[in-house]
């Protein structure tokens, strides 16, 4: 893992992914260096039982076979696991599927994570998974 170094992003475009911070640029950086990547991705961040996913989905520049694909996936995850410090899921999908933004700035995070209230609850189903909880908490029997 890398120590604290130069600053790398703008705070208002980094993630939080279990607890490392995340700046696109840190990811964009290390596609620019391959060749065989065009400078288009898209990072998907996600929750699965509590814990933030980041999936890299990655250009080619030409067509690759399945093995390459897989090849080029495992490299990059290897890397942004070296370099950002975070294990993340890497697709790569055909050249020219990544949307592109001719003006203005382009969308390059989807965040599907549900949003946090500022209570700290997410929604009705956190509020309800939470009195179940407190419940067992305060139950005698534990149940």
């Amino acid at each position: 893992m890398r120590r604290i170094g130069r600053i790398i992003g703008r705070s208002d475009d980094m993630l939080i992914i279990r607890g490392v911070n995340v700046f696109p640029s840190q990811i964009e950086e290390l596609m620019v260096k391959d060749p065989r990547l065009s400078p288009h991705y898209l990072l998907v961040v996600s929750r699965v039982d509590r814990l933030d996913e980041l999936e890299v989905r990655v250009e080619p520049r030409t067509t690759l076979t399945a093995a390459q694909a897989h090849q080029l996936a495992n490299e990059l995850r290897h890397k942004i696991k070296e370099w950002v410090g975070v294990t993340a899921a890497v697709t790569p999908v055909p050249p020219g599927s990544i949307e592109r933004v001719s003006v203005g700035k382009a969308r390059r995070v989807i965040d599907n994570r549900p949003k946090v209230r500022s209570s700290g609850v997410q929604g009705v189903q956190g509020v309800q998974e939470a009195q179940i909880d407190i419940a067992r908490l305060i139950s005698p029997s534990g149940q």
